[in-house]
């Protein structure tokens, strides 16, 4: 457990639950928050820009990495790593300043046994019907990871009571709403 200066945020949500929208909007709001920068093997998707959106690095670093411990969390799924990197959080912190990252539910809750203070937040579709819409109408995916997203959705739905604030995404402008107002919210609690 290791107790920070600055503010850690961390928004997680299935696929498809509209959490990249969400925090892309949430930093144009607060332009003082840093985005979390994650490290991935999957390939770039078109538009996506290394060393913003994501760290796309090959397999074989990732499992150096894994190796030395340099990630809080990492997980892999969908055939890819994923993972948040140590020193990048405690930069960050350690300047006294604001990090949110968009994690997956697992990577979340592996942040909070980290960082106890770290904040939580749900972001979830109105329905599992919705969900598999979205997914289905992003077109990112063959059918073989569609179907392991879908079954993935479903655990980290079960998991969202163990998180400290949940946003139902059904409209966009009021989700993104309410996000901003728990992070009012948090940015303006004492340590």
């Amino acid at each position: 457990m290791k107790k920070v200066k600055g503010k850690i945020i961390a928004v997680s949500a299935p696929s498809g639950a509209g959490k990249t929208t969400i925090v892309k909007q949430i930093l144009k709001l607060f332009p003082e928050i840093i985005f979390s920068v994650s490290a991935t093997t999957r390939t770039k998707r078109p538009g996506e820009i290394n060393g913003k959106d994501y760290f796309f690095i090959s397999e074989e670093e990732f499992k150096e990495k894994i190796k030395n411990n340099e990630f809080i969390e990492w997980e892999r799924f969908y055939d890819y790593y994923y993972g948040t990197y140590k020193y990048f959080i405690d930069e960050i912190t350690e300047q006294n300043k604001t990090i949110i990252l968009e994690v997956d539910v697992k990577g979340a809750l592996q942040l909070k046994k980290i960082y106890p203070s770290a904040k939580l937040i749900f972001i979830y579709p109105p329905s599992s019907q919705e969900l598999i819409k979205r997914l289905k109408n992003r077109k990112t995916e063959t059918i073989v990871d569609f179907n392991k997203r879908v079954k993935r959705a479903k655990m980290e739905l079960s998991l969202k009571d163990k998180f400290d604030y949940f946003v139902e995404n059904n409209d966009l402008e009021k989700a993104i709403l309410e996000t901003k107002k728990i992070i009012k919210n948090i940015l303006t609690e004492i340590n």
